[in-house]
């Protein structure tokens, strides 16, 4: 069997990075279609999780920027315009 055997309790990626390798390789995985059911299931719900787990994360980022950018973006007037 694969690392997708059984688990009790999926562990959550140390970071995006992380997850998303992961994520991309147990895609990898299930595409080569070398997995019994069994396992493709567990590496299907694995997956779910990572997937979850990456949007909050990218989620989280896009609020953080939103919250910079109201805070610190002006309008742009380059010299000159608003001279004439």
């Amino acid at each position: 069997m694969t690392k997708f055997s059984k688990r009790v309790k999926s562990p959550q990626p140390e970071n995006f990075e992380a997850g998303l390798t992961e994520l991309e390789n147990i895609v990898a995985s299930m595409e080569a279609g070398q997995m019994s059911l069994e396992v493709s299931l567990l590496a299907h719900k694995r997956g779910a999780e990572l997937l979850q787990y990456c949007q909050a994360i990218l989620q989280n980022a896009q609020q953080q920027v939103r919250l910079l950018e109201a805070k610190t973006l002006k309008n742009f007037s380059p010299p000159g315009i608003d001279d004439r």
